[in-house]
C-alpha cells in the first residue's frame, strides 16, 4: 500500500511538472507568435510600397536590358562590318557597289538605333509618371479601406493579430491531434510486438481431445481373451468403467469410446494391466478397475505437481495441485483445460516480463484461473465463482484472486496483471483450431443424459454409451425390483424425450443383478 502511494505521489509530481512546463511553453509560443504577427502587420504597408518600387525597377531594368541588347547588337554588327570591310578592301575593285549598299544599310541601322534610344527615354519618363500614379493610388486605396472599414490602421492591425492568433491556435490543435494519433499508433504497434514475442516464445503443447482411445494389443489372440466367453469380459469392463469397448477388424487394437477422458484413462490403464497380468475375467476386471480408481487421486496430484514444476511455481497447496491434475481430463469446447491453463500462465508471465509487471503473480493467476472447472460438474456455481472459493480457501494472494475474478470481465480490472491474464486467456482460446463448440455441446448432452438417469431413486450408476445413442443404468437390486426396473426404463425414456433434443433414438437399458458373496474360512 505504501509503495502504491509512493508511485501515486511520484506520478502526481511528474504530471504537475509536465503540466507547468506545457503551460510555460504554450505562453512562450503565444508571445512569440504575437510578436511575429505585429512585425508582419507592420511590414505589410512597407511591402506594398516595396512592390510598387519593385515594379518600377523591373520596368527600368527591362529598358536598360533592352538598350544593352541593342548596343551589343550594334557592336556585333560593327565588328561584322569591319570584317566585311577588310574583305572588301582586298576585293575593292570587284565589290565597290556592294560596299556602298552596305554603308547605306548601316546608315539606316544607325538612324533606327537613334530612334529606339529616343523611344526608351520616353518610356523611362512614362514609368516615372506610372510610379507616381501608383503611389497615389496606394494612398487613395488605403484611405478608402479606412473609410469603408471605419477603423484606423491600429484597429486593423489588432484585428489582423486576432485572426492570426486564431489561425495559430487552430494549427497547434491540429498538430496536437496528429501527435496523439501517432502516439496511439506507436503504442498499438508496441503492444502487437510484445504479444507476438510472447506467443513466439510460448512452447505449450496442444492436443485436440477426442472421444476415443486406441489400445494396441500384443496379438490378435488377446482380442478373444478380452471379449471373454459370450462377451462377459466386455460387459464387465463396460459396467465397471462406463466406457464403450469397440472391437472391430482393426488388427491388434481395441477402441475405447466415451466422452469422459477420466473414464477412458481408467479403462485404458485397466486393460493394459489385465494384458500384462494375463488373468482376464469379470472378478479380476472389477478388482483392477476399483484399484485404479483409488490410485487415480494420487496420479492426479502427480500431474498437478509436474505442471507446477514445469512453470516454476513451487508453493501451491496440495489440494490445488490435485485439482490441476483433474484439469488434465477436462475439456472446454474441445480444448484441454490443463494445457490451456499452462499456455495462459506462460503467456501472462512472458508479457509481464516485457512490460515490467509482476511476472510471478501473472503466471500464478494464469495457471489457476480456470481451477473451478475441475469441480464445476460436481458443485453449483460458475467455474469462476468456484475457483475463487478454492483460491480463498487455500490462502492465495489478493492479487491472484482478483486476476481470477476479472478474467471474464465479472469485475473491473484493478491491476495490470489481471489485464494480462485476460489477454492471455483470449489469445489461447482464440487460437485457430484450439476450441470446437460442437464437441462441447455433444459432451454437455451426454452429461445431461447421465444426470437425468441418476436423478431416479435406486440408480447406482448411469453411463452414456454409443455416442449418446444408449444409456445404461445400473440399479441397486435391494431397492429396485424387476417390476420397478421395467417402469424405471419407461419413465426414463419419457423424461429423456421431454428434456433433451437428439438425432435418431436413444436406447435405455436398465441392469439389475443380484450378487451374493461369501467366504469359506
Amino acid at each position: 500500500m505504501e509503495l502504491n502511494l509512493t508511485f501515486l505521489f511520484l506520478f502526481l509530481f511528474v504530471f504537475l511538472g509536465a503540466l507547468a512546463l506545457w503551460f510555460y511553453l504554450r505562453q512562450s509560443v503565444l508571445r512569440a507568435l504575437e510578436q511575429k504577427a505585429q512585425i508582419e502587420a507592420a511590414t505589410m504597408v512597407e511591402q506594398a510600397k516595396a512592390e510598387a518600387q519593385r515594379l518600377l525597377k523591373e520596368q527600368i531594368l527591362e529598358a536598360k536590358e533592352e538598350r544593352q541588347r541593342v548596343i551589343e547588337d550594334a557592336e556585333k554588327l560593327s565588328l561584322e562590318m569591319r570584317k566585311q570591310q577588310t574583305e572588301a578592301e582586298r576585293r575593292l575593285v570587284q565589290k565597290e557597289d556592294s560596299l556602298r549598299n552596305r554603308e547605306h544599310s548601316l546608315d539606316q541601322r544607325e538612324r533606327s538605333l537613334e530612334h529606339r534610344e529616343h523611344q526608351m527615354e520616353k518610356r523611362e519618363n512614362l514609368l516615372k509618371l506610372s510610379e507616381q500614379k501608383y503611389q497615389e493610388m496606394i494612398r487613395e486605396e488605403q484611405r478608402r479601406i479606412e473609410q469603408a472599414a471605419r477603423m484606423s490602421t491600429e484597429e486593423a492591425r489588432k484585428m489582423l493579430l486576432k485572426a492570426l492568433e486564431n489561425d495559430v491556435r487552430h494549427g497547434v490543435t491540429s498538430q496536437m491531434r496528429r501527435i496523439e494519433e501517432e502516439m496511439r499508433e506507436q503504442c498499438q504497434n508496441q503492444a502487437r510486438q510484445i504479444l507476438a514475442l510472447a506467443m513466439q516464445r510460448s512452447a505449450v503443447e496442444h492436443v485436440t481431445e477426442s472421444c476415443v482411445t486406441v489400445i494396441d494389443l500384443p496379438s490378435e489372440e488377446m482380442k478373444g481373451r478380452i471379449i471373454g466367453r459370450e462377451g462377459r469380459n466386455i460387459r464387465a469392463l463396460e459396467m465397471a468403467t462406463g466406457v464403450d469397448l469397440i472391437i472391430d477388424d482393426t488388427p491388434e487394437a481395441v477402441i475405447l469410446s466415451g466422452f469422459d477422458p477420466l473414464r477412458r484413462e481408467i479403462a485404458r490403464m485397466a486393460i493394459e494391466k489385465l494384458i500384462d497380468d494375463g488373468r482376464i475375467h469379470p472378478a479380476r476386471i472389477e478388482e483392477v478397475v476399483a484399484k485404479l480408481q483409488a490410485e487415480m487421486e494420487g496420479r492426479l496430484r502427480e500431474f498437478g505437481e509436474q505442471t507446477s514444476f514445469e512453470l516454476g511455481i513451487h508453493d501451491l497447496h496440495p489440494e490445488i495441485l490435485y485439482l490441476l491434475g483433474k484439469l488434465k481430463f477436462r475439456t472446454s469446447y474441445g480444448q484441454n483445460v490443463l494445457q490451456h491453463s499452462k499456455e495462459v500462465a506462460v503467456l501472462s508471465g512472458l508479457i509481464a516480463s516485457q512490460i515490467g509487471a509482476n511476472m510471478e503473480v501473472a503466471r500464478r493467476a494464469g495457471l489457476i484461473h480456470d481451477i473451478g472447472k475441475a469441480i464445476d460438474r460436481e458443485m453449483d456455481g460458475t467455474h469462476t465463482e468456484l475457483g475463487i472459493q478454492v483460491a480463498r480457501k487455500y490462502k492465495e494472494s489478493p492479487e491472484v484472486i482478483h486476476a481470477m475474478e476479472a478474467h471474464h470481465f465479472d469485475v473491473d480490472f484493478k491491476s495490470v496483471e489481471a489485464v494480462l491474464v485476460q489477454v492471455a486467456d483470449a489469445i489461447s482460446a482464440s487460437r485457430p483450431g484450439a476450441r470446437r463448440e460442437i464437441l462441447e455441446s455433444y459432451v454437455k448432452r451426454l452429461e445431461k443424459l447421465e444426470s437425468i438417469a441418476t436423478s431416479f431413486t435406486g440408480v447406482a450408476k448411469a453411463y452414456a454409451l454409443q455416442a449418446g445413442r444408449e444409456i445404461r443404468v445400473i440399479v441397486e437390486s435391494d431397492v429396485v425390483d424387476d417390476e420397478k426396473s421395467y417402469w424405471l426404463a419407461k419413465d426414463l425414456g419419457r423424461r429423456i424425450e421431454a428434456e433433451l433434443q437428439y438425432p435418431g433414438q436413444i436406447k435405455v437399458t436398465v441392469i439389475r443383478e443380484t450378487r451374493v458373496v461369501e467366504y469359506a474360512r
